[in-house]
């Protein structure tokens, strides 16, 4: 006959999974749910600024996620931007065009800044890659 402790290890393991994965949900108790797509990313950066980008890639949209849920991955938005086209980033005179966008793991220092750099034109690069952003929000799009 068996000795019991291999069941216990089993039962103690198994509740510690369960304590775990219970600790990794949302306010409400429930797991997070990953967004399939398309979805809008709100970043926030330094300085507390915020911008929002409309992710339609599946890859973008994937590690957008990896992010939310605390996993690495490639963090830095990079993107073209489209000076005079609003699209989901409210507040601002521009946004980033989502067929040319995807996160980054490292990008020039020029296209580093604030929002407000882009608005007020101190930042003129054509693409835009704030070092300091992390996602603030992902929400599916309407």
């Amino acid at each position: 006959m068996a000795p019991p402790w291999p069941r216990r290890v089993l039962a103690c393991a198994v509740l510690a999974l369960a304590v775990v994965v219970s600790a990794c949900g949302t306010d409400d108790g429930s797991p997070p749910a990953p967004s399939a797509g398309p979805v809008i990313a709100t970043f926030q950066v330094a300085g507390g600024e915020r911008f929002r980008v409309l992710l339609t890639d599946p890859v973008d949209i994937t590690n957008a996620n990896r992010l939310v849920a605390g996993e690495d991955a490639p963090s830095i938005p990079n993107g073209v931007v489209l000076r005079g086209v609003t699209g989901v980033n409210e507040g601002y005179s521009w946004s980033l065009d989502p067929d040319q966008f995807e996160f980054a793991d490292v990008t020039m220092e020029v296209c580093d800044g604030l929002p407000s750099d882009i608005e007020a034109g101190t930042v003129t690069s054509d693409r835009y890659c704030p070092w300091s952003a992390i996602i603030a929000s992902l929400d599916p799009a309407e």
